[in-house]
């Protein structure tokens, strides 16, 4: 699960972004409403973390321009201001959540998990292909009631892949999602990772298979 943090305050996002991290998430940081706008314009987060008061500008006013272009993405509003006025402001600007600093990482985890359920289902309990099912909350791939065991990136390729539905996901987005934006990899490291999934998979014999569909990216669907 990717999350864009976008808060000012360097110590807190990297306490936030380690915490997260723990948590089996991948987060992606902005400073800026500049900084932001670039990673909105570029990847598709399951959800945004929102300081309110930014360098350059109101982050409710990026919010309420997100909500006006027709983004609808989960956002959580993290601020420092706690009056009933403020959050009304920020709910009806259109925040998910209204989390008031300070706060403890794991109701922040608590509370992105809650807020994607909400939405229509994107964070279901299990995520399946085949034999293959994966609990989100858990992040544990199983095969029946045999354990899947896989590293971090390989948990979030096959995430990404079940998310996806059986629908093509761009190289670009993979690598966006493993490495992050402007990531510094190597040619051939999207391809190092789906190898290993793909032989993880069916050495399990879970029946679903990862398909390289050439020169855009990659699928997982039931083997025929």
């Amino acid at each position: 699960m990717r999350i864009l943090l976008i808060e000012d305050d360097a110590a807190l996002a990297d306490a936030l972004t380690g915490a997260l991290r723990q948590r089996g998430m991948t987060v992606d940081h902005a400073a800026s409403i500049e900084e932001a706008e670039a990673y909105l314009a570029a990847i598709d987060h399951a959800a945004l973390l929102l300081d309110l008061g930014l360098p350059d500008g109101d982050g409710l006013a990026l919010l309420r321009r997100m909500r006006a272009g027709g983004n609808v993405r989960p956002v959580l509003a993290l601020t420092a201001r706690g009056s009933v006025d403020a959050r009304i402001r920020g709910l009806h600007g259109g925040a998910d959540d209204y989390i008031v600093k300070p706060f403890d990482p794991d109701e922040l985890h608590a509370r992105i998990l809650a807020v994607l359920r909400r939405q229509g289902g994107y964070l279901g309990a299990s995520l399946s292909c085949a034999r293959l099912a994966f609990d989100v909350e858990t992040r544990v791939a199983r095969v029946g009631e045999t354990l899947l065991p896989l590293s971090a990136r390989e948990t979030e390729l096959l995430e990404l892949l079940l998310r996806r539905g059986g629908n093509v996901v761009p190289k670009r987005l993979v690598e966006d999602h493993l490495f992050g934006a402007g990531g510094d990899l190597g040619s051939n490291a999207v391809e190092v990772y789906v190898h290993r999934l793909r032989k993880r998979l069916d050495e399990a014999e879970t029946g679903a298979r990862i398909e390289t569909v050439r020169g855009v990216g990659y699928l997982l669907r039931a083997a025929a």
